[in-house]
């Protein structure tokens, strides 16, 4: 075992060695560590064996030293030769070099020029090429674009420098300081575009109104045009239209936010782009559009966009409001009315140009918007408003305004449909101030009228009636002149009235793109209310005034029928108007004639009256003794009185239709009859004389002589008579004394005394029982007046029960 440990030592320490020669020193170390890591005596055996390596070592290099020493000694042999050589080469380089440094010592100097200039050259080249790439980025063009207020433009410039030219010099202080202003630059530019925005709309809400009254005048101007057009059309002519409603395109607007606004104005452009800016200038004129083109693009560059649309479109909601706000006088002047459409229609223009002007600013649903809220707003001001009005011509002029106002708007598209709809209602609202208006007219005709035929003088007077009014008499055109017109003068104005009035109705139906036959519509119901209403309702009113008398009454009859007569000249006069046929299925009929008629019943009822209320103040004149012994002999004169006035007033009546006379004068008679019969049997008279009964028959004589005279031609027999028969019956009875007759008789139809009614009977006799007691109180021993006397009181007793008979 001990050998064997030996030789593998002996054979570890021979590794060792062999690394050791073959590794570097620095890496001996953890190999001598490995010996005394080993056994304890092994580094003494590893020593020994070093030094035997050493010493062998030596003896190869002593070998080895001994074969080469020879070549040694004969190499230092011959360097020794070599030094004298050398020292001399030397000495010859020495000499060349002072002359080469003394030859060279001026080029030296120029090459160091040379070099300074060439380093100076690079330099300046690195300088421009770093400034080349600095100058973009430089603050100065970006000042002078702030400067100028071409905000839009230094956008632009900020965002090329952000994206492009700054990123190459960011190494220089100066970008990174630019770099650091430019969102502070964005913030001032966007307040103020914010600010020029709202002076923007500061000036379009105080020119709204001129830019609308320039394009309603523009819109009239182009219907006037359009008018000409077609006619030329007809005749084959062609004519280039007015003006077009095409905006600026986008394109125009961004190169003009590029430019400076001198330079847009010295822009010269053909001639259909000088037609095109021809009608931009209607807004233009008066409302820059420049600011708010540069916020919506400023605001559309900083990402913004959508924060203006709202923020404009709120600002013009607001403004549309305000806009659409009347004044609270709007109704009493039509410059009130032009100024609130001028203000609205100004509004929408501008809201039309900057949809068409910009992409997406506004939009058409938001335009429709605001339409459909401001149109109901509109319709319901003018609803309102228009009731107001009492001037048919300020009405008029509204109607005028609205069909502007509608053909404006709609030229931009906006649908007017339920504003021509609302003429409908203005149409009723203008013909009841039409009707007011003439109803004052008709009223100061017939009280200025003085209720005459007309007098006609010459030729010319007669040619000048019958052109106002459709008169024709076969009889008064052969008479002579002077002669006279059956009506009054109030005929043909009346009638002449009745055409202005279709004429002012008929200008409210212009322009409102109605067919001939809702127009004839329209003219027939607006005259039948005419005729109906109004002037039926001033007829009757003045026929019923006090102060019109009998006379005025026959001529206001007469009046009637010759304008019921005229009637279908009217039907004539709308029927070349509207060149609508008459026999037309939907054509509406003038109700004239029953208008007429009314109003002649009416005059006819108010002569039947009056004739009555005359016929009572003549009898409130009588003055009779009813205690009278005997009579005069001769009538009343109240009565006479009345009679001539009766034949007066019925001779009048010759021009009266023959079934009105004869009605009257029946009334009349009747009403007589009647007003005699009570009187008689009035219970505040308590006694009547047998001489009174006799002056009262004298006066119904009278009265019969005067129906039988026949004062109205006509009556059949003693048909006029009649009206006194109760009061003839009555006074026989009482005048024979007949009580017998009229006891046995009564209840036949055969009786005659068949008109006297028992309680009549009754009434009168017992005013003449307590007259015969009275003036009888000393003949009562008489014999004759005791028969008497008894005898009406049998007739009284048989009275009053053919009388309690009647009523059970």
């Amino acid at each position: 075992m001990a050998e064997n440990d030996t030789l593998e030592c002996v054979t570890e320490h021979e590794r060792i060695l062999q690394e050791i020669e073959s590794t570097d020193t620095a890496c001996v170390g953890p190999t001598l560590r490995s010996i005394y890591d080993d056994q304890p005596n092994a580094h003494k055996r590893f020593m020994e064996k070093l030094d035997a390596r050493i010493r062998n070592h030596d003896r190869e290099i002593e070998k080895m030293c001994n074969f080469h020493h020879q070549g040694f000694v004969d190499a230092i042999t011959e360097l020794l030769k070599v030094r004298a050589d050398s020292e001399k080469l030397m000495g010859q380089v020495t000499d060349t070099n002072r002359r080469l440094q003394h030859a060279g010592r001026e080029v030296t100097s120029q090459t160091d020029e040379v070099i300074h200039c060439r380093l100076q050259q690079r330099n300046m080249v690195t300088t421009v090429e770093k400034l080349q790439l600095c100058l973009p980025a430089h603050q100065s063009i970006l000042t002078k674009q702030y400067c100028f207020c071409r905000h839009y433009a230094a956008l632009k410039t900020m965002e090329q420098l952000e994206k492009v030219y700054i990123p190459r010099v960011s190494q220089y202080r100066f970008c990174q300081i630019m770099a650091e202003n430019l969102p502070r630059l964005r913030e001032e530019i966007k307040e103020i575009s914010m600010s020029d925005l709202k002076d923007f709309l500061e000036s379009i809400r105080k020119h709204s109104d001129k830019v609308g009254e320039m394009a309603m005048r523009q819109a009239q101007k182009h219907r006037t045009f359009n008018s000409a057009l077609t006619k030329q059309a007809c005749l084959g002519h062609y004519t280039k239209p007015v003006y077009s409603v095409i905006g600026p395109t986008h394109a125009h607007i961004h190169n003009a936010l590029m430019r400076d606004d001198d330079d847009v104005d010295d822009e010269d452009e053909d001639g259909t782009e000088e037609e095109a800016d021809e009608e931009i200038l209607m807004a233009h004129d008066l409302v820059d559009f420049s600011p708010v083109y540069r916020c919506l693009h400023i605001y559309t560059v900083l990402g913004n966009r959508e924060t203006f649309e709202n923020y404009y479109r709120k600002q013009r909601k607001k403004q549309a409001r305000l806009v659409l706000q009347p004044q609270g006088n709007m109704h009493e002047t039509v410059e009130g009315y032009t100024r609130y459409f001028n203000q609205i229609v100004g509004f929408f223009v501008v809201e039309d140009h900057i949809l068409h002007a910009t992409r997406g600013l506004v939009t058409r649903p938001f335009t429709d918007e605001l339409w459909n809220m401001a149109l109901s707003k509109i319709i319901a001001v003018l609803r309102t408003h228009s009731s107001y009005c009492d001037d048919p011509d300020l009405v008029l002029d509204l109607k005028n305004l609205i069909v502007i106002f509608a053909d404006t708007l709609q030229g931009y598209g906006f649908p007017v449909n339920r504003l021509f709809d609302l003429l409908f209602e203005v149409r009723d609202q203008y013909n009841e101030t039409l009707l007011k208006k003439w109803s004052l007219v008709f009223r100061e005709i017939f009280e200025l009228d003085n209720y005459s035929p007309i007098p006609v003088e010459t030729e010319e007077e007669y040619k000048l009636v019958i052109s106002r009014f459709p008169f024709h008499d076969a009889e008064i055109e052969k008479q002579d002149f002077p002669k006279k017109l059956p009506m009054s003068q109030s005929v043909p104005q009346i009638y002449t009235q009745v055409k202005e009035f279709i004429y002012a109705s008929l200008k409210f139906s212009e322009s409102l793109h109605r067919s001939s036959t809702e127009i004839d519509d329209m003219l027939r119901k607006s005259t039948n209310l005419l005729l109906t209403r109004t002037l039926n309702s001033c007829l009757q009113n003045h026929i019923k005034k006090p102060h019109i008398g009998l006379t005025e009454l026959v001529q206001i009859i007469i009046n009637t029928t010759h304008l019921e007569q005229a009637c279908r000249y009217l039907e004539d006069f709308i029927t070349n108007i509207t060149n609508v046929s008459p026999e037309t299925v939907h054509t509406t009929r003038l109700y004239g004639l029953s208008t007429f008629k009314d109003a002649r019943h009416a005059a006819e009822g108010e002569i039947y009256t009056k004739l009555n209320q005359k016929i009572d103040e003549f009898i409130q004149l009588a003055d009779y003794d009813w205690n009278m012994a005997e009579s005069d002999g001769r009538a009343s004169g109240y009565l006479m009185d009345l009679i001539n006035f009766l034949r007066s007033t019925f001779q009048v009546f010759t021009h009266l239709p023959g079934k009105v006379a004869q009605t009257a004068c029946m009334s009349a008679c009747k009403h007589l009859s009647t007003s005699l019969m009570q009187m008689l049997l009035d219970t505040e008279l308590k006694q009547i004389s047998m001489g009174a009964i006799q002056q009262f028959n004298l006066d119904v004589i009278q009265c019969e002589l005067f129906a039988s005279s026949e004062p109205v031609p006509g009556f059949q027999g003693d048909t006029l008579q009649m009206a006194f028969i109760d009061l003839r019956q009555l006074l026989d009875l009482f005048l024979v004394w007949d009580w017998s007759t009229y006891l046995a008789d009564y209840g036949q139809p055969t009786s005659k005394y068949l008109r006297v009614s028992p309680a009549t009977a009754l009434a009168l006799l017992e005013k003449m029982k307590d007259t015969s007691k009275k003036n009888n109180i000393f003949s009562q021993f008489r014999k004759n007046e005791r028969d008497k006397q008894k005898l009406i009181e049998t007739v009284v007793k048989q009275l009053r029960s053919l009388v309690n008979l009647m009523s059970s």
